[in-house]
């Protein structure tokens, strides 16, 4: 029966309901989709051409990370450490990849790694960090949350640490290779007279691979069981152990990933870089439906909450909004957004 039809044989009171529940529940989006047209009254340049590709690449961008963190919000859990493994891995990229004869290079006496190399260096960091988490959520039936607020500690002393090796002092790491910024921020296509940077069509591969892995795989079918009930899972014949460690290894993954695209995107990388990715990411899952209350998520909703977030985001920018007073913005977004994924499960119940 079609979403028409059961409209049509409910009476006057359901009616009522439904359409309460509707606005109610998609009420976040609703106040997004109009605060964008808000701000293009305001601002007419907001949805010109290469403020557009300005959203798309940051949207690009964060897809990665925002896709790591939603697994873990699958399993009713989180990840704190995401930010600052971003941070990590775009040190190292940075430090590895930087340009031979660079003035302040890191390592003067070593040449420039290969791109692939460093890459694969770049997922082994995030997937062992992403190990430890999983392994120790799993095993030790620890909550996540404790688990990534200790390994955010961990991995931001290491970095503090690493920046402090060679010749680097704690500075920033910048003077980065052509051949890694090319491959990063180079583009074949253009929107207009603007170009679209490399990133975002890797950023598309990535979500298709994520995408598949979630849908068509017996892993990413398990990992919503885990999240919908681990003991029913458990009873079923799936490793929840082994599905939670997985789960956060990948994530760890697409925090590697996006660390190494992050270094090249922004071309100077610091201590603070990746400080609080993880929450854009986390309010980005939670606009998108993924709950908090497990085994619920789809990859389309993840993607339309990255693109609502940074459409608000480059809106603030363009309005002149203070930069602080977006933390607030950004912390009442998640708030609301988690209060009206707890109505939902409610009203299930």
């Amino acid at each position: 029966m079609s979403f028409i039809q059961r409209y049509k044989e409910m009476d006057k009171a359901q009616r009522a309901n439904y359409r309460k529940e509707f606005f109610i529940n998609n009420s976040l989006y609703i106040f997004l989709i109009a605060a964008v047209f808000a701000i293009q009254i305001i601002s007419p340049h907001f949805l010109s051409g290469p403020s557009i590709v300005n959203i798309i690449s940051l949207s690009a961008a964060n897809l990665p990370i925002a896709l790591g963190i939603a697994g873990a919000i699958i399993l009713s859990g989180t990840d704190l450490s995401a930010g600052r493994i971003v941070g990590f891995v775009a040190c190292v990229s940075a430090s590895l990849l930087q340009a031979t004869g660079y003035p302040n290079k890191m390592f003067p006496n070593m040449p420039t790694m290969s791109l692939v190399v460093v890459f694969i260096i770049a997922i082994a960091i995030g997937a062992l960090v992403g190990f430890i988490n999983g392994f120790c959520t799993a095993k030790f039936h620890l909550h996540p949350f404790i688990v990534t607020l200790s390994t955010q500690l961990i991995v931001y002393g290491a970095l503090l640490m690493y920046l402090t090796i060679g010749n680097n002092n704690g500075q920033s790491i910048s003077g980065l290779d052509p051949s890694y910024t090319g491959f990063i921020t180079g583009s074949v296509l253009s929107l207009g007279n603007t170009p679209i940077p490399n990133f975002v069509w890797y950023s598309l591969i990535i979500t298709a691979i994520m995408w598949f892995i979630w849908n068509k795989t017996a892993f990413g079918k398990n990992m919503f069981a885990v999240g919908s009930n681990p003991d029913a899972a458990n009873v079923s014949g799936v490793n929840v152990k082994r599905v939670i460690t997985l789960v956060f290894v990948l994530a760890g993954v697409m925090y590697g990933i996006t660390g190494f695209i992050e270094a090249a995107r922004i071309g100077s990388n610091s201590a603070a870089t990746g400080l609080n990715y993880e929450l854009d990411a986390i309010a980005a899952s939670v606009i998108g439906g993924v709950s908090f209350v497990g085994g619920i998520g789809k990859i389309r909703g993840v993607i339309m909450g990255v693109v609502l977030l940074r459409l608000i985001f480059v809106g603030l920018t363009f309005l002149s909004i203070d930069a602080n007073m977006q933390y607030i913005i950004k912390g009442l977004i998640i708030l609301v957004a988690c209060a009206i994924d707890m109505r939902k499960y409610l009203v299930r119940k």
